[in-house]
């Protein structure tokens, strides 16, 4: 089997594939400076990289949440991710608190799926 690596530079892939699955890479917000909004921006990428992989969120396996603070946000970015999922396609998850890579990322998420 081959690996496809996806929007790759000199330390990692936004997203490979290997057989019939998807590996992304954590992906994080952009501009929005709450973790509502950077959990918007953060499950359009994977809508976008899962897409281009040839799988979407109903194909999810797997999600890990980081948020750099858990007691505060856990109940907005949860909010955001319920209403993203489809009804009865919830994967398996993990949300846990770290210190994120800047401190103004809030959210960051890493999924595996399934190919469509």
């Amino acid at each position: 089997m081959s690996i496809n690596r996806i929007n790759s530079n000199s330390r990692l892939s936004a997203a490979l594939t290997f057989g019939e699955l998807v590996f992304l890479s954590g992906q994080v917000p952009g501009e929005s400076r709450d973790v509502s909004g950077q959990t918007v921006e953060v499950l359009a990428k994977i809508d976008g990289l899962l897409a281009e992989a040839g799988s979407d969120k109903d194909h999810l396996l797997s999600a890990t949440i980081y948020l750099s603070d858990i007691g505060r946000d856990f109940a907005a970015m949860n909010e955001v991710w319920s209403h993203w999922l489809s009804p009865g396609n919830a994967p398996t998850r993990t949300t846990l608190q770290a210190q994120l890579a800047r401190p103004e990322i809030l959210v960051e998420i890493t999924v595996i799926a399934a190919r469509r």
